[in-house]
């Protein structure tokens, strides 16, 4: 181990820790966590606040072995839980299968975007840890256990959004489907009232949907349409409601539009579609800060609404604001969990104190609709708030302390968010 002074992938989190471990087998990955009396696993630091930090030891898993184990007569895939969707998703498709859903960035760890509760978009997929079907788990003790639907008390949905708190996982099995195609077309300008007036509608009419705005005048400057080319045509015309296609790739923020996965109405694969980002290149805008917050879908039209007058606020650093719906799942502590979904998601410039001001003002605006902030990105949430916000996060805490009595796990984020 050596030291280390990384910082997350947007450089607004410098990690404290004293050292990163690489183990590069399960068997070492063991032996370090029983003879460690405190670390934390770091994914791709794709996270913007501390819940990969720690001041004792991180972990990654970058140097384990890369699996992809397809199940064909289960239609499940065992994966590394260190690999990232893209390496995962081309292997996939390259034996003709697919995962439901991914997120925008293809660049993150699968074990890292489950353990948060990392979603895509569209009225039917839920979270990415709702393809979970089983984990493989290194324990305080240094033992690895299974975890599964068989596992006793909803063990499987309590580890599905875990946040480290209950051991590293070193394999996820995901359930699969037969490859298929999908199309991105981009409207720009769809007018404020005719998303109000459409928002279901218009969310709903393709497999995946995404709205960027920046709460100005110009609505919903862009409007992503995702469509499996295996479902029928999409039925809303938002030329006639006011929107206008485009007529050539976009960026969603401020990048080059070379980086985002090809448009246009052009047919697919899954894997090179349903992401907005292509995996060689840089996602996003890179030097930013995100906040994320999901409602429950009935209160999408009001909450947007409520958060446009804070449009001056936002105009010196909001780079883009996506708003996206997510379907209900399982998971304790999945920010879509038990409730159908909308997110609205804001890419920041990266200035701390004027970031952290309007996130004040954004969860002072969306307290009246029962927000849950995404555990991975900034909040002003206290611990009250989180444990009005989910509803199980008592016994997900009561869960930890069994697994976990000596703190092992514990940094800074989870002694805060667990107390």
């Amino acid at each position: 181990m050596a030291a280390t002074t990384r910082t997350n992938w947007a450089g607004n989190v410098t990690y404290r820790a004293s050292a990163l471990a690489r183990p590069t087998s399960v068997a070492d990955l063991q032996q370090l966590v029983a003879a460690t009396p405190r670390l934390t696993a770091l994914g791709s630091t794709h996270s913007f606040n501390e819940i990969a930090d720690t001041d004792a030891v991180q972990v990654t898993l970058t140097d384990m072995p890369p699996v992809v184990d397809v199940d064909t007569d289960r239609r499940v895939v065992r994966v590394a839980a260190g690999m990232t969707h893209a390496r995962v998703a081309s292997g996939l498709e390259a034996r003709g299968w697919a995962l439901a859903n991914l997120a925008s960035l293809p660049h993150i760890s699968v074990a890292g975007a489950v353990a948060t509760g990392t979603h895509g978009s569209g009225v039917r997929n839920p979270s990415l840890a709702q393809a979970v079907v089983g984990l493989e788990v290194v324990r305080a003790s240094g033992s690895l256990d299974r975890v599964d639907a068989s596992t006793p008390d909803g063990a499987l949905d309590a580890h599905r959004v875990a946040l480290g708190a209950l051991g590293v996982v070193t394999a996820v099995e995901l359930a699969i489907e037969p490859t298929f195609r999908v199309a991105t077309t981009v409207h720009l300008d769809l007018p404020w009232d005719a998303v109000l007036a459409h928002f279901d509608a218009v969310m709903s009419d393709a497999y995946s949907v995404s709205l960027f705005t920046s709460f100005d005048d110009r609505g919903a400057r862009q409007v992503w349409t995702k469509h499996r080319v295996d479902d029928p045509a999409p039925a809303v015309d938002l030329v006639a409601l006011g929107a206008r296609r485009a007529d050539g790739p976009v960026h969603p923020g401020e990048n080059d539009p070379a980086g985002v996965t090809e448009q246009g109405g052009v047919p697919g694969p899954w894997a090179e579609r349903l992401p907005h980002f292509r995996s060689s290149f840089t996602p996003s805008t890179g030097a930013e800060i995100q906040a994320e917050y999901l409602i429950p879908a009935a209160h999408a039209g009001a909450a947007l609404e409520a958060l446009r007058p804070l449009e001056p606020l936002f105009r010196p650093i909001l780079i883009a604001a996506e708003v996206r719906t997510i379907a209900a799942d399982t998971a304790w502590l999945a920010p879509s969990s038990e409730r159908q979904s909308v997110g609205v998601h804001f890419t920041f410039r990266r200035d701390a104190a004027a970031v952290a001001a309007a996130v004040e003002r954004i969860e002072e605006v969306l307290a009246p609709f029962d927000p849950r902030p995404h555990w991975g990105k900034v909040s002003a949430a206290g611990v009250d708030r989180l444990h009005e916000a989910y509803p199980r996060l008592d016994d997900f805490a009561a869960l930890a302390r069994d697994l976990d009595p000596a703190g092992r796990f514990r940094n800074a984020f989870l002694a805060r968010v667990l107390s």
